[in-house]
Parts: C-alpha cells; structure tokens; sequence
C-alpha cells in the first residue's frame, strides 16, 4: 500500500540507525526509556544476522524513515498454524493521522496471510486510546482477559538456572 506521500518497504541494513532512533522516540512516548538498551549494532545482528530474529518494514517519506513496523514469526498450538507477533508500529508525530499507521499494518497482515499465518497479534498500552480506535477500526480485538508475563535480567537467569525468579527484588 503506498500514497504519493509516503512509500513502504522492508528495511535494509541502512535503515537501522533510523529504526533506533524511532525506537528511542517510541520509548519516550511511552514513558520506557530507562529500559532501551537498542543499539545499531545489535538491532543488525537481530534483523540482518545469521539467524534473523525479527523483520522490519519503513515508512519513507521525502528520502527518510519515518515509521517502523518490526515483527516476527510466533506459534499457535491451538490452530497448529504460524503467526506473527507486533512487536512496534511507530510513526514519527509530524506524519500521524497521514494513513503511515494504518499502511503498515496492513504490510505486516498482508505479510501474515501470504504465510498462512493463523493470527496477528501485538499489544497495546491501555492508556494509548488513538492507537486502540485505530486497532479496533482496522478489526482487532483488544483481549481484555489476557494478560503479558516477562522475566528479565536476574529474574530470567535465576529460573534458567532453575531457581525461584520470585525472591529477587
């Protein structure tokens, strides 16, 4: 999907320094930037690497980036099918309500169902009300009974090591 103001297409190499400088931006937005530990060299490795952990796609404007959607592959035992899991859809403030969203999500669904994946799916700060019209104008569902679970840091290695994650602080 492209308008004469913007086009989409999946990032290179030479978009990552963009993408990192959209993530730190998504961070602040979010109020998260005493978490990004992002780096150029380390998003490469992650999209461009070895083994790709994940796929992204821009939005260019005026010879720039200025939107990301990153994703990557996830699995449905239920419907024994792929998926794909959303992980940013971020469009810069000076291009929002410009169709930049909305164009790439529907990249990433397209994407979703040339794999035959079962679902799409990524989550949504419960405070961010534009982004949740959005997603529930474009036909999502936001799952009011489910719930995200992460360990990280000490916490992930302590039950790697089979040990209780709980008693850390």
């Amino acid at each position: 999907m492209t308008s004469p103001a913007f086009t989409l297409r999946p990032a290179t190499p030479r978009d990552v320094p963009a993408i990192v400088g959209m993530i730190r931006e998504l961070a602040e937005f979010e109020r998260l930037e005493h978490l990004m530990e992002a780096t150029p060299e380390r998003l490469a490795a992650q999209l461009f690497g070895e083994r790709p952990a994940a796929e992204a796609m821009v939005a260019m404007a005026d010879g720039e980036a200025v939107g990301y959607a990153l994703f990557f592959p996830t699995f449905s035992t239920f419907l024994a099918r792929p998926g794909l899991w959303l992980e940013d859809l971020y469009v810069r403030p000076a291009w929002r309500s410009r169709g930049l969203g909305r164009a790439l999500l529907a990249r990433v669904a397209a994407l979703a169902a040339e794999r035959d994946c079962g679902r799409l799916e990524w989550s949504v700060l419960d405070w961010n009300r534009r982004a949740i019209a959005l997603y529930e104008g474009m036909g999502a569902t936001v799952m009011p009974d489910w719930r995200i679970c992460r360990v990280t840091g000490e916490r992930l290695a302590a039950l790697a090591a089979g040990g209780d994650a709980s008693s850390e602080s």
